[in-house]
C-alpha cells in the first residue's frame, strides 16, 4: 500500500547575493489532483505565503528564510517538503557573481590569520554562493578534516598541533571553488617586556611612516595570481612618492 502523496523532487537549499531572482521547485504525484501552499519562517515565525499556490516558487532574495512547501490531495491526505534555507549574503563586491553566473561557488568570505594562545578557541569562518548550496571542507596543511564541514571551523582548546596552514574548499554540484590559504599559530604568548623589546628591535624606525607589501604568487593549493610582483611594485614607487619607507617581499 503506497503513501497517497509521495514527493518526487524535493526543492533544494541555495546561497544567493541580495537582490538574486530563482525559483524554489517541489513536484510530487497523487491519486487526485494536488495542492501545493509554500509557507516561509524567518525569525522563528512561520506563515503561508500568499498566493504561493503553485510547484515552483519564484523569489528574489531579500534575508536569508527557510522555506518548506505542503502538498494536499482531495481526501485531505497532506505532505510538506523538506525544509530548505535560502541564504542571503548582503555584502558581495560589485561584479560578483557575473551575469553569466550559473551556481558554481563562489567565495564570498575568506577566513584570517590568527595568533592564538594554546588552550584558548580557535574559529575559522568562510562562507561561498552556490545553486545548490555549497557544502564545505576544511584542509589543515593540505591534510583532509574529516570533522570540519561546516562554514566555521571550531577547536575549542587550541594545541600547539593546530598551528598550521588551512584553507576550505566549497562545492556543489557545478564545481568547486578554494578559499585563501591562511596560517594559524598556536602557542603561548610573549610576556609584555619581551614583546616590547622585540617591537624596538623590528621597527627601530617606528617614528617614520613605513609599508610592508607582500606579493604571493606561488600557492600551494590555487592557481598562479596574475601580476602581484607587478602590483607590489607599482604600489611601491605610489607609496615612496607618499613618504612611506617601503618594504618589499615576494612569494
Amino acid at each position: 500500500f503506497s503513501a497517497a502523496i509521495a514527493i518526487t523532487e524535493q526543492p533544494v537549499s541555495v546561497s544567493v547575493p541580495v537582490g538574486y531572482s530563482f525559483t524554489l521547485r517541489c513536484r510530487a504525484e497523487g491519486r487526485t489532483s494536488l495542492q501545493y501552499q509554500w509557507f516561509c519562517q524567518h525569525q522563528s515565525v512561520c506563515c503561508p505565503i500568499p498566493g504561493a499556490t503553485k510547484q515552483d516558487l519564484p523569489i528574489t532574495a531579500q534575508q536569508t528564510q527557510l522555506y518548506t512547501c505542503r502538498i494536499n490531495d482531495l481526501y485531505k491526505n497532506a505532505i510538506f517538503s523538506d525544509w530548505v534555507k535560502v541564504e542571503v549574503h548582503q555584502c558581495v563586491a560589485r561584479g560578483l557573481p557575473p551575469q553569466l553566473w550559473r551556481g558554481e561557488p563562489v567565495i564570498v568570505v575568506n577566513p584570517t590569520e590568527q595568533r592564538v594562545e594554546v588552550g584558548k578557541p580557535l574559529q575559522l569562518q568562510c562562507a561561498a554562493m552556490g545553486i545548490p548550496a555549497p557544502s564545505y571542507q576544511w584542509y589543515q596543511n593540505g591534510n583532509l578534516l574529516e570533522h570540519q564541514k561546516k562554514k566555521k571551523l571550531w577547536i575549542t582548546h587550541a594545541k600547539v598541533s593546530d598551528s598550521g596552514t588551512y584553507l576550505c574548499c566549497a562545492s556543489n554540484s557545478h564545481g568547486e571553488h578554494w578559499t585563501n590559504a591562511v596560517d594559524i599559530h598556536i602557542g603561548e604568548t610573549l610576556p609584555p617586556a619581551e614583546h616590547l623589546q622585540l617591537c624596538h628591535f623590528v621597527f627601530p624606525l617606528a617614528t617614520g611612516k613605513i609599508a610592508l607589501l607582500v606579493g604571493n604568487n606561488r600557492y600551494q593549493h590555487h592557481p598562479n595570481l596574475m601580476a602581484p610582483v607587478t602590483d607590489v611594485f607599482e604600489l611601491s614607487l605610489l607609496l615612496e612618492q607618499l613618504g612611506f619607507q617601503v618594504v618589499s617581499l615576494l612569494d
